[in-house]
């Protein structure tokens, strides 16, 4: 005999602000910028960058978000596990995707100082100026929706994949 122990989850939270509604005009335009980034980079790829900023952000919507967009992708969720803990798992991910995920450090927590000469001159080996300057513009546009979802408290758990895109 099974018995099954249910617990009460935590009520959500309610968002602060519906940034979108109030300015839709920025909202589509970073949207625009969205897509205009994400041009020419793999999906598995964009998708890591976008985790692992929003990790580093602590920005629940995004992060809920983008592992779903990840996995419909076809990432698996043992890679999406493992990317909070990236320096320990390398053997999980290719060396370009490393160089990116390592630049995304960089770029995300600035106040640690400026983007390391070698960290970007690592990501430049693996990327092509065009896909380099790609690459960069995608990480700018998450940290820039990560502040949007973190300061107006956007609530993570109801998006569905392809859902804004």
């Amino acid at each position: 005999m099974t018995t099954e122990h249910t617990a009460e989850y935590a009520p959500e939270h309610t968002p602060r602000l519906a940034w979108a509604q109030h300015a839709p005009e920025v909202y589509k335009a970073m949207v625009r910028l969205d897509g205009a980034a994400r041009k020419g980079l793999d999906a598995k790829l964009f998708e890591l960058v976008k985790i692992r900023a929003s990790q580093l952000n602590h920005c629940a919507f995004c992060l809920d978000m983008h592992t779903k967009d990840a996995i419909a992708a076809g990432e698996s969720v043992q890679r999406i596990v493992q990317l909070s803990a990236w320096e320990e798992s390398k053997h999980f991910y290719t060396e370009q995707e490393l160089a990116a995920i390592e630049l995304t450090e960089a770029i995300t927590v600035l106040t640690d100082g400026f983007v390391p000469d070698e960290v970007y001159e690592r990501a430049a080996k693996h990327f092509d100026e065009a896909q380099l300057t790609q690459l960069i513009a995608s990480i700018v546009v998450i940290n820039s929706w990560n502040r949007f979802a973190v300061t107006t408290r956007m609530v993570p758990g109801h998006y569905t994949p392809g859902q804004h895109g």
